[in-house]
């Protein structure tokens, strides 16, 4: 026993030995411009400018307002019409002020909605660089054809309960989609898994658990996320997407749930921007959905 005992000391000396202090200090990358594009049906385009901010810097509400990005030459068409977009500014309380850009209303002779079965591209002239982008508004083919709700399984909380939507899904691969939900007054907000292919439900209709959407600047509890409550008017926005827009958003939501995880598989997010710059450019085919859960 003492044997033995000496032997696995004398182990833990020689791999205690082996270890080896690894410091290493990151390297400051520039900032990179970031576009955040978006056209809806029946809606105008929306584009927010920004630079992108250090990966180990400390956020704040001054270094996100002073990362808009001003005065930048925008273009939008629909194959048709091209239309050079105006910045507009908002107040967003606390003395702060968010930027985005849309249509010119001084310009409306060239200026368009959204259409379903459109493609649009897009080119953004900043800071001597031009960056460019295509996207595809799809034909509104998958459908919500129901919502209900019903009491949250094996939960004591009588108040919780959980959506539920039967949805359509038409035959052929390649039906792309996104979710968000709204709660009464609050804004939409995109499931914490927001966007899926059709690879498993091909040509059927299927009913399945709408969970709350997520605003991922707050806390998110993970047991709890998931449920709506009695008296809440919720709105279903239901979005199908092309494949760009959803290889963005399934590659950015997995990086979202591998942050702080040491044994994750780091994954590239696909961006569908040309030029340099991150983030994408989106079509949605929207279709919305209300539900009144009684008291």
């Amino acid at each position: 026993m003492n044997g033995r005992l000496s032997w696995i000391l004398l182990l833990s000396i020689f791999y205690t030995s082996c270890e080896k202090a690894i410091s290493f200090t990151p390297r400051e990358a520039s900032a990179a411009v970031v576009i955040e594009a978006t056209i809806e049906n029946a809606q105008p385009p929306t584009v927010i400018l920004s630079h992108s901010l250090a990966y180990f810097g400390q956020i704040s509400p001054d270094t996100l307002a002073n990362s808009f990005i001003h005065d930048a030459e925008i273009y939008m068409s629909n194959g048709v019409l091209t239309h050079r977009l105006k910045e507009y500014q908002l107040p967003a309380g606390n003395g702060y002020t968010v930027y985005h850009y849309s249509l010119d209303s001084a310009n409306l002779a060239t200026a368009f909605l959204g259409q379903l079965n459109t493609r649009y591209s897009l080119e953004v002239r900043v800071e001597g660089k031009t960056y460019t982008a295509e996207t595809t508004i799809p034909a509104l083919t998958k459908l919500i054809q129901s919502l209900w709700w019903q009491q949250a399984p094996n939960n004591p909380d009588t108040n919780k309960v959980v959506l539920m939507s039967r949805t359509y899904d038409p035959p052929g691969y390649g039906n792309y989609i996104r979710y968000f939900t709204r709660s009464n007054k609050e804004p939409f907000y995109p499931g914490l898994t927001s966007v899926f292919d059709d690879q498993i439900v091909d040509g059927t209709t299927y009913d399945i658990q709408v969970e709350h959407g997520v605003n991922r600047n707050e806390k998110i509890d993970l047991e709890d996320y998931a449920f709506f409550y009695r008296g809440d008017t919720v709105t279903v926005k239901l979005c199908n997407i092309d494949k760009a827009t959803f290889d963005f958003w399934r590659t950015m939501e997995y990086n979202y749930t591998s942050i702080g995880n040491p044994f994750s598989t780091p994954v590239k997010v696909l961006s569908n921007v040309k030029g340099g710059a991150l983030g994408y450019f989106g079509g949605y085919a929207a279709q919305y959905t209300t539900l009144i859960i009684p008291k």
